[in-house]
């Protein structure tokens, strides 16, 4: 049987459960807290450059397969 989530758990993904976690803990006032927060900015600007390399990766090769690509205009 499934289990259902509490208001609590929130978020299923464990490095927003840790910060989440720290936060209760220690309060946002906390130097532990100033660290964690420039660390999560760190994290995303490299999850953003992985997402950047892969997306030049497949921009090339459909370069390379003679495929052309259009332009999408999201809002």
């Amino acid at each position: 049987m499934a289990q259902k989530k509490t208001k609590e758990e929130g978020v299923g993904c464990p490095v927003g459960k840790f910060f989440k976690d720290m936060d209760d803990l220690w309060g946002r006032k906390s130097k532990f807290f100033e660290h964690m927060s420039r660390s999560r900015i760190e994290f995303l600007k490299g999850i953003r450059s992985l997402v950047d390399e892969r997306i030049d990766h497949l921009e090339k090769s459909c370069k390379r397969a003679g495929k052309k690509m259009t332009n999408i205009k999201v809002e």
